[in-house]
């Protein structure tokens, strides 16, 4: 079977370009021109006599085989990342401190930490809850997940997510009179942000900016506002990544298909001495191969 494996640049390259959804991408990550990715793609397409991707001007999209072929080759990448971070065992022992934003920590972090001290037994893991900067610069943090423009001097900065927000209710919200089943249900409801101009974007993209009786509380902070929805107070305008292990549950429900994109994404940043450290680079590759 060994013979029939295709040459490992061009899985690369098939693998980081379906990922990040384009080739220009692919390229920044593998640190090559757009050019030779293309050329590893089409390597790859020739070697094994199908076509991966329809292509366009900015973007790529994945045909039915390329799908096919995409989930075992990454999950090939990520067994291989993994093998290689845990070779050396007495490296994956020592302190780490790692801030990440308060809606990071209390809706994703504290779901699944368990997961790295079960994988990382000996590494000593301190969390701050922030999104300070201060951090970002403080030689007592050696790593940072933000929110934000991804503009971060002296820093290696590198994109995790870049989500997309839309209302999210209890199910209880969902049942019985008064159920929100249609966007101008949400007249006299509370809907809960952290800044207001995020609301008025979604209703305008639903064409509901007109609605009479229109309530938005500005809460303070996003967790909050999905935290009482959770209970049941009014709608949270949650995000893609904030609420998907809820919606996952079902202790949330998105109600309506419309979206649109947050104002900023999510960074990992990092000192560029410490980005292929043994711990940092464990704490990184274990955050980054939940969240896929």
């Amino acid at each position: 079977m060994r013979n029939r494996l295709p040459p490992l640049n061009p899985l690369r390259a098939f693998e980081a370009a379906a990922r990040r959804g384009s080739v220009v991408g692919a390229a920044d990550e593998l640190n090559v021109t757009a050019s030779a990715v293309s050329h590893q793609i089409r390597v790859l397409e020739s070697t094994l006599g199908i076509q991966l991707f329809v292509r366009s001007k900015a973007r790529v999209k994945l045909t039915p085989a390329g799908e096919a072929l995409l989930e075992p080759v990454k999950s090939a990448f990520d067994s291989i990342a993994s093998a290689v971070l845990k070779l050396d065992l007495p490296t994956m022992a020592g302190d780490l401190v790692v801030s990440t934003p308060l809606l990071f920590t209390s809706r994703w972090l504290a779901r699944h930490i368990g997961d790295f001290f079960q994988q990382y037994p000996g590494i000593n893991l301190k969390i701050i809850p922030s999104n300070d900067d201060r951090e970002v610069y403080s030689h007592d943090v050696d790593l940072c997940v933000r929110y934000g423009e991804g503009r971060w001097r002296d820093r290696d900065v590198q994109l995790i997510c870049h989500p997309t927000l839309f209302p999210v209710v209890s199910p209880a919200l969902m049942n019985g009179p008064g159920a929100i089943r249609e966007v101008r249900d949400l007249a006299g409801r509370t809907l809960f942000c952290e800044h207001a101009g995020s609301w008025m974007r979604w209703l305008a993209q639903a064409s509901a900016d007109k609605l009479d009786d229109i309530r938005i509380l500005e809460i303070g902070n996003a967790h909050i506002g999905i935290e009482a929805a959770l209970h049941g107070q009014g709608v949270a305008l949650g995000d893609s990544f904030s609420v998907r292990d809820d919606l996952i549950d079902g202790t949330l429900i998105r109600p309506f298909d419309v979206t649109v994109p947050a104002r900023h994404a999510y960074y990992q940043i990092a000192r560029p001495e410490l980005v292929e450290s043994p711990l940092v680079s464990a704490f990184s590759h274990w955050m980054h191969t939940k969240l896929q």
